[in-house]
C-alpha cells in the first residue's frame, strides 16, 4: 500500500505508539520510560530529536509521580504515517489523576517580591521540568480530564 493511494478498501497502517503504566512514587519507573521511548524512537528523527525526547519525557514523568498521590500513564505516538521517522510528529503525554495544573516558573533570582514570593533559586536541584519543556518542545499544554489531567509535549523528526 503507497501512501496517499486513495484505495477505499485498504487500512491505513496504526500509528507507531508505546504507552506504560506507572505506580505511585515510582521514581525508578523513569529510567524504563526513558528505555521505552528510546526503543519507539530508534530510527526517528534528526540527530539528537530522541535525545529531547527521552530528557522531556523524564521531568514530565519525574513531576508527576513526586507532586501527585497516585500512579501515572505515559502515552507516546508518532504521527506522519509511513514517513514518521523522518518528517514525523511526536506526541507524549503524561497523565495523571491530579486536577490542580502545573505551572513554569521562570528563574528569577532576587529579593523577595512583595507577598515574600521569589522566584527560582538558579542554585536549586529540582523546579525546572516544566521550563525545560517550554523551551525545547515544539509544543505543550496541558489538557484536563474528569478526574486528573494530561501534560503534553509535541515535537518534531526536524528541527523547526
Amino acid at each position: 500500500m503507497s501512501e496517499g493511494s486513495g484505495e477505499s478498501g485498504a487500512a491505513a497502517a496504526p500509528a507507531p505508539h508505546w504507552e506504560r503504566r506507572l505506580p505511585r512514587k515510582d521514581l525508578a519507573a523513569v529510567h524504563d520510560v526513558r528505555a521505552g521511548l528510546r526503543a519507539l524512537l530508534a530510527r526517528w528523527g534528526a540527530p539528537g530529536r530522541a535525545d529531547t525526547a527521552e530528557l522531556l519525557v523524564s521531568e514530565l514523568v519525574t513531576n508527576a509521580l513526586v507532586h501527585t498521590d497516585g500512579g501515572a500513564v505515559v502515552t507516546a505516538r508518532l504521527t506522519g504515517g509511513p514517513a514518521a521517522s523522518v518528517k514525523g510528529r511526536l506526541r507524549v503525554e503524561v497523565r495523571d489523576f491530579l486536577s490542580r495544573h502545573p505551572t513554569v516558573r521562570a528563574p528569577t533570582p532576587g529579593p523577595p517580591g512583595r507577598n515574600g514570593e521569589r522566584g527560582m533559586d538558579t542554585a536549586a536541584t529540582s523546579g525546572r521540568g516544566l521550563l525545560l519543556v517550554h523551551a525545547l518542545a515544539d509544543g505543550w499544554g496541558v489538557r484536563s480530564h474528569g478526574v486528573g489531567k494530561s501534560v503534553w509535549f509535541e515535537l518534531d523528526a526536524r528541527e523547526p
